[in-house]
């Protein structure tokens, strides 16, 4: 998956708290989130504009869905992303939980997005 397919998904899925979502979807998107900032707040500073209010709006509820799904990815629920609330060792519990494998063929919450079965040739 590229950048233009994984942010395309993740927006047209943007309050779909269902399914999975791979690594490559995930990180696409979140380089796209963070580079969408970057832009937006020198544009801001340089115009005077609160330009990443605009940011929070538009992205925010897309960034959420496929965080979610990826926490779906590697068998977990969606309220775990509430851990992120708890300073510091919230956010590392997180990173490592997005960083890690999915789980291999289908989980309790769908398919798997890479297209593989559990039961995986030796």
């Amino acid at each position: 998956m590229n950048i233009q397919d994984a942010v395309m998904t993740c927006l047209r899925k943007y309050v779909d708290f269902n399914g999975r979502a791979g690594k490559a979807e995930f990180w696409w998107f979140v380089l796209f989130y963070v580079v969408c900032d970057i832009v937006l707040s020198i544009v801001g500073s340089i115009i005077h504009v609160p330009a990443i209010s605009l940011l929070i709006l538009g992205l925010f509820l897309p960034y959420l869905g496929v965080a979610v799904r990826r926490l779906h990815d590697t068998n977990r629920s969606g309220w775990m992303l509430l851990i992120g609330l708890i300073p510091l060792v919230g956010a590392i519990l997180l990173i490592v939980w997005w960083v890690g494998d999915g789980t291999v063929g289908d989980n309790q919450y769908g398919a798997d997005p890479r297209g593989g079965t559990a039961a995986v040739a030796a």
